[in-house]
């Protein structure tokens, strides 16, 4: 429409010159993830009994060093398995930094609207918000100051559902779980290649190395 305003493009020298924040993984997460931006979105998908749950409350925990974290437990809630895989992993150790929910994104939005509240925010799963892709889509665009850690439940080696699979794409870091390994499928990679090991036994038994 005549006047609208157009948002003014950016230069090379834009680009060359911004400055990002970065998490400044060390040790294993930086050898596996590099230094990503601690903003935007991240997604972790894989089938179940292969580590999945153990890398996402393994990460809270790396995580909970630089932030303070919300983990909408949408798909187990607060149930005995949730707490049995939260003693395994010690995530007394992310007290002080992480609170657990089970709430709509609706709500979990409002959560993230107000002063002080969590930088990152971790859903699980994916297919429990019912979210198709633009309601993602507007719900990452309202918070472009949050990391948002989606998992999701995995159909094969491809997320599950269409919308999903989506957002997977549209992810910065894109991490698949397969035999107690955690593979960076997305733009950030370490050194390493992109592999963290989630459980040194089973990784070893599953992967014959």
């Amino acid at each position: 429409m005549a006047g609208e305003r157009i948002k003014r493009a950016l230069s090379v020298n834009d680009i060359l010159s911004k400055q990002y924040e970065l998490i400044e993984f060390e040790g294993e997460w930086y050898q596996a993830f590099s230094k990503p931006e601690n903003r935007g979105v991240w997604f972790i998908w894989g089938n179940s009994g292969n580590g999945k749950t153990s890398f996402v409350l393994q990460m809270i925990k790396e995580l909970s060093k630089y932030f303070r974290i919300v983990f909408n437990s949408l798909e187990e809630g607060d149930g005995h398995t949730i707490q049995n895989a939260f003693i395994r992993e010690g995530m007394n150790e992310a007290a002080k930094k992480l609170i657990i929910t089970s709430e709509s994104m609706s709500d979990l939005g409002k959560r993230l609207g107000k002063r002080k509240s969590p930088e990152v925010a971790v859903i699980d799963s994916y297919q429990y918000t019912e979210m198709s892709f633009k309601d993602y889509l507007r719900f990452k665009n309202k918070h472009p100051d949050k990391l948002l850690i989606f998992i999701s439940q995995a159909d094969g080696k491809r997320p599950m559902g269409r919308a999903a699979v989506s957002v997977m794409y549209d992810a910065s870091l894109k991490i698949w779980i397969e035999g107690y390994r955690a593979f960076s499928k997305g733009r950030y990679i370490g050194p390493n290649g992109g592999t963290y090991t989630i459980f040194e036994e089973g990784a070893a038994l599953y992967h014959g190395n």
